[in-house]
């Protein structure tokens, strides 16, 4: 197996397979040899499971994987590092690469067909500017998995792991607390990678929730939480009325059923409020 972790070696690689650093899809390569290990042991690899990796690049954490997990199936985005996957991963026999866009996948299929019978969960490095649909795809997608382990930025860590009713928290803190339960493994600092990001990164683990909340209409939650959050610097009150065009009557009536002050902001509504909020607004306005 070549040293993946050492800057020469990668650069040689790339070099010979004529590969160039893509800025749209947001790559830089994992080089610091303690995070993967790390990763793969906290995201669940081990005998009897199976893993999705998303984003596996030129497979460090990949290798990490396959050392310790059942079967590995690894989707990758850019067809260029097909190659390269085959020549730095040749001697691992459980893996399966898959070049495809993990946003259109039918990952409940893949699931059934390549690691049926296995404790499966998710493991990714994802890219900054596409990691809050992935992670949506994969909890909405409700798919049979024990949990998703991924490297986010900094930043992001803190959004999806934020407590509700916090500063920090926001659409995406919902629908991840709704789903999951959320903790922060560890940060990694921007030298772990090539090239280096202009941010620091933390790897986070979302557990997957056997029950979701009783919030009565799940589509309708959600399309609730989006609304009132964006206008989260505005009262309850306001931001209900505005996002889901009902006069401010009718929005305090919903308010009242609901038992929320109406000069909150959205942002600190825990889970039990917001349940509360969307079963309140399907009696008072369904009708």
């Amino acid at each position: 197996m070549q040293n993946l972790h050492d800057p020469a070696v990668i650069k040689d690689i790339l070099s010979r397979h004529g590969f160039t650093f893509s800025k749209k899809l947001g790559q830089n390569f994992l080089i610091n040899p303690t995070v993967c290990p790390r990763i793969a042991e906290l995201g669940g690899a081990r005998e009897g499971s199976g893993i999705i990796e998303i984003g596996p690049g030129i497979g460090v954490l990949t290798n990490e994987l396959c050392k310790r997990a059942e079967k590995v199936v690894a989707i990758e985005l850019d067809s260029r590092l097909i190659p390269i996957l085959g020549e730095t991963l040749s001697e691992h026999k459980n893996l399966k690469v898959i070049n495809a866009d993990v946003l259109g996948l039918d990952l409940k299929k893949l699931v059934d067909d390549e690691l049926k019978g296995l404790e499966v969960s998710v493991c990714a490095n994802l890219p900054y500017y596409i990691t809050s649909p992935i992670i949506m795809k994969l909890l909405q997608d409700r798919l049979p998995i024990k949990a998703i382990t991924t490297m986010v930025q900094r930043e992001a860590a803190q959004r999806l792991c934020a407590p509700l009713g916090s500063r920090e928290s926001g659409a995406v803190t919902v629908a991840v607390e709704f789903y999951s339960e959320a903790e922060k493994l560890f940060d990694v600092s921007r030298g772990s990678f090539m090239p280096s990001p202009q941010v620091d990164s933390s790897v986070i683990r979302l557990a997957i929730r056997e029950n979701t909340p009783d919030v009565g209409d799940e589509a309708l939650f959600f399309r609730i939480v989006r609304g009132i959050f964006t206008l989260r610097r505005k009262t309850v009150l306001n931001a209900l009325s505005g996002s889901m065009g009902i006069d401010k009557p009718a929005a305090l009536r919903v308010l009242e059923r609901a038992g929320i002050e109406p000069t909150l902001r959205p942002e600190e509504l825990d889970m039990q409020s917001l349940a509360a909020l969307c079963r309140a607004y399907v009696e008072e306005c369904a009708g």
